[in-house]
């Protein structure tokens, strides 16, 4: 025997174990892709963030306050109308007091 037949084993086998390590190479190169996207958005979550709410803002802008005050009242007129509405039939008394609550200021 010589020394030249040990090495055909392993000779032999190196094809086979750079098949295994390209196909986990081949598998891991995307997931290795993906953990770099998400650690970028993980990095810069708080730019990106203020950059979602800046376009928000730009698209619809907040109402002032007064605006959301008038609202409120309209929203509150509008449900005191509703309940007087439901209470007409049943008690007429309650619901001309419902709508004189409505109309004040």
């Amino acid at each position: 025997m010589s020394i030249l037949a040990i090495a055909f084993p392993a000779q032999s086998a190196i094809p086979v174990a750079q098949a295994v390590i390209s196909s986990i190479i081949v598998a891991a190169r995307p997931l290795l892709g993906i953990g770099a996207v998400l650690t970028l958005f993980l990095i810069f979550k708080p730019l990106l963030l203020g950059l979602a709410r800046a376009s928000l803002v730009a698209l619809k802008p907040r109402k002032s306050l007064e605006q959301r005050s008038i609202r409120s009242h309209l929203r509150g007129m509008l449900i005191l109308n509703r309940m007087a509405q439901d209470l007409d039939i049943s008690q007429p008394n309650m619901a001309s007091e419902l709508r004189a609550v409505a109309s004040r200021d």
